[in-house]
């Protein structure tokens, strides 16, 4: 009996972990994992396995806190699974994600936790590309949106219920870029982009009422929602208090990186105009 013991250790008891995802959407198609394409959420479970954290993402309760489109980046994504490995999966999750995902925190939190189910709301930031005339304007506009209110003209409804509760909603101006930043309780298909469709004609000399109207008229075809390399998913409230961790190494130059890239790019753009 004593060496069936010492063959076959007692294997430590099942935790909870909850991680705060961000990605750069750029790459991915989408966040929902997909059997033939490259998405976050098939990247995570995988980085998983190569761990051993579980073998099957089903029985280990893997779940996201909700889906992002092909091109959507996060800050504030939130992942939960279950593993006997949570030591393991606390100190090295980040050196097998791939270098456009990490983790920035982590908890350990209760065997029920959903992602989706609990949390209390959402947060996203839309970034203009240009400099929109009348940006006070804009601002006004989105102090429309709080409340609940039907979006079927900001949205792709489908058997949806129309109705959501925007707790807030501004435009501002920072480190020189404009944002529309709406939280939620939860959120439709295309819902932010076509918020921010709308704000964007209002910022380039629409009526200002445009956001009151469509809240309000009868259903009519949607707004084309605006392009999804804007759209940050910026926070997920889910009541818990993260424990940082550190981005590895990869992430780091990966961004440098970008960060260079761009920076020639719009070098070469202005040596460029005649």
């Amino acid at each position: 009996m004593e060496e069936d013991q010492k063959d076959n250790p007692p294997r430590s008891a099942p935790v909870r972990l909850a991680y705060r995802v961000s990605y750069l959407g750029s790459r991915f198609f989408g966040s929902q994992m997909q059997a033939s394409e490259r998405t976050v959420e098939g990247e995570f479970v995988e980085a998983c396995r190569r761990l051993s954290l579980f073998d099957d993402w089903r029985k280990a309760g893997f779940q996201f806190a909700g889906r992002t489109d092909r091109g959507v980046h996060s800050r504030g994504q939130v992942a939960a699974f279950t593993t006997r490995e949570p030591e393991r999966a606390k100190s090295v999750i980040n050196t097998q994600l791939p270098p456009d995902c990490w983790c920035t925190g982590y908890a350990e939190v209760s065997p029920q936790f959903h992602p989706r189910f609990d949390a209390r709301s959402r947060t996203y930031r839309y970034y203009f590309s240009d400099m929109p005339e009348n940006t006070g304007a804009m601002d006004r506009a989105a102090g429309q949106f709080p409340g609940t209110h039907n979006f079927s003209n900001f949205a792709r409804i489908e058997d949806k219920n129309p109705y959501r509760t925007i707790l807030s909603a501004r435009v501002k101006e920072e480190d020189g870029f404009l944002f529309f930043e709406v939280t939620a309780e939860s959120f439709l298909w295309h819902q932010v982009r076509c918020m921010a469709t709308a704000l964007l004609t209002v910022g380039n000399g629409g009526d200002e009422d445009t956001v009151s109207r469509l809240l309000v008229s009868e259903a009519e075809r949607s707004l084309q929602p605006a392009p999804a390399e804007g759209l940050i998913l910026w926070d997920t409230d889910c009541g818990i208090e993260w424990q940082p961790l550190p981005s590895d190494e990869r992430s780091r130059m990966f961004l440098d990186h970008l960060r260079r890239h761009h920076s020639l790019m719009e070098t070469i753009c202005r040596k460029m105009q005649p």
